[in-house]
């Protein structure tokens, strides 16, 4: 039976792409097709020469491919994108209209730069796709009134237990100045840039960007507001997310310059408060929830954690105290929705780039981490946009 050339562009146009996570077909990166006897070669067209993933991909269009009938033998071909194709692949992934007459920013020739010590460019006008009406995604600020309470690494495995749930998760970054996610969650690519289009790096089925991957670690962040404003817009509107599910923010300590700006330009933003179970930890916390409100951000639970370390014997220690979570929850009005034992993983786990969720899935942690996620997503939106309610 002769080999279809159509049925295999289509089977491989409907494989999906894992990087950027839609059709090939859509993206424009299938190639020439060609079927001889039994033998099938399938050329895919990769945005960058050094693209991410390129195994995974090949191995979805052999899987994808190989069942056809006649198929007995097929070869995948790696070729770059020209400018131009690579172009209108920007343009679609910021959901802008395509057409043969579309100006673009020249590239390196290549498609891309190299994101370490670089910079975003930006154009303005481009629009914040996250506060979109039609926009899914729910936006999930973590935050605290101080550092040390370990706001990033429930973050990071908060991310991971919903990703695990099976949506689409993504993680920014925004403490600017003490930028610790990437490393937590176990990221070592770079992100991939296409032309001015930054895209971010995967880890345990999180997205995430951080301003971590445009300094040197050893660089300080010495901003004043208005630039630090500037670069949290950038990783909004210069990054291709998708349509993630959740996008979780690792906010801040405190009340200053990048929470003002996030409640200006993520104002769906939902804020949930960690704090430790000690007095004082919790008072600095309530702080940081009512700027949230201030700022007009909902306020929709707490999480506690460090609550208890559990010794071998089976005994709770109480190290940090007791009661601080459920205080605050009281006093703000809103559930507590968690409270996170004291693990060695967990403190190992931000250290080595392997949550807690990742190296005990079946962990006391782990399971405290897999509730509060099923907590958050019983929850709901806090607010629901609808395009029929749209005042004229």
């Amino acid at each position: 039976m002769p080999i279809d050339e159509s049925q295999v562009t289509d089977a491989v146009a409907a494989v999906t792409d894992p990087e950027l996570r839609r059709p090939l077909g859509e993206l424009g990166m299938v190639g020439r097709v060609q079927a001889r006897r039994k033998k099938v070669t399938v050329e895919v067209a990769l945005p960058v020469a050094d693209y991410p993933q390129v195994d995974e991909l090949v191995d979805r269009i052999r899987r994808a491919v190989g069942p056809l009938p006649g198929v007995d033998e097929l070869t995948v071909d790696r070729v770059v994108m020209g400018e131009e194709p690579r172009a209108r692949l920007r343009m679609l992934l910021r959901g802008e209209p395509v057409d043969g007459g579309t100006q673009h920013a020249p590239d390196d020739g290549h498609g891309h730069g190299h994101a370490h010590g670089g910079k975003l460019g930006h154009e303005e006008g481009r629009p914040n796709r996250f506060m979109l009406p039609r926009s899914k995604t729910r936006i999930l600020g973590i935050s605290s009134g101080k550092g040390g309470v370990g706001k990033s690494s429930v973050t990071v495995n908060l991310a991971v237990a919903l990703a695990r749930m099976g949506y689409d998760v993504g993680v920014l970054d925004a403490d600017v100045y003490g930028f610790s996610v990437p490393k937590m969650l176990g990221i070592t690519a770079e992100p991939l840039i296409i032309g001015d289009l930054v895209v971010p790096p995967t880890a345990n089925g999180v997205r995430c960007l951080s301003m971590g991957f445009f300094v040197a670690d050893d660089t300080p962040v010495i901003w004043r507001g208005p630039m630090l404003h500037k670069a949290l817009e950038q990783f909004l509107v210069d990054a291709y997310w998708g349509e993630p599910d959740f996008l979780l923010v690792d906010m801040p300590p405190g009340t200053g310059d990048v929470t003002l700006s996030l409640g200006q330009y993520l104002t769906k933003t939902e804020v949930f408060v960690v704090t430790t179970p000690q007095p004082a930890a919790q008072r600095v916390a309530q702080r940081s929830a009512y700027a949230a409100r201030k700022l007009k951000l909902a306020v929709r639970g707490v999480i506690e954690n460090m609550s208890w370390f559990t010794g071998d014997d089976g005994t709770r220690y109480e190290l940090f105290g007791a009661g601080g979570g459920s205080q605050l929850a009281s006093e703000l009005g809103v559930p507590l929705l968690a409270q996170v034992p004291l693990v060695p993983a967990l403190r190992a786990g931000g250290d080595e780039g392997v949550p807690v969720m990742v190296a005990e899935p079946e962990g006391e942690a782990a399971a405290v981490f897999g509730r509060l996620a099923t907590a958050v997503v019983d929850l709901g939106p806090a607010r629901v946009y609808r395009n029929e309610l749209t005042l004229r």
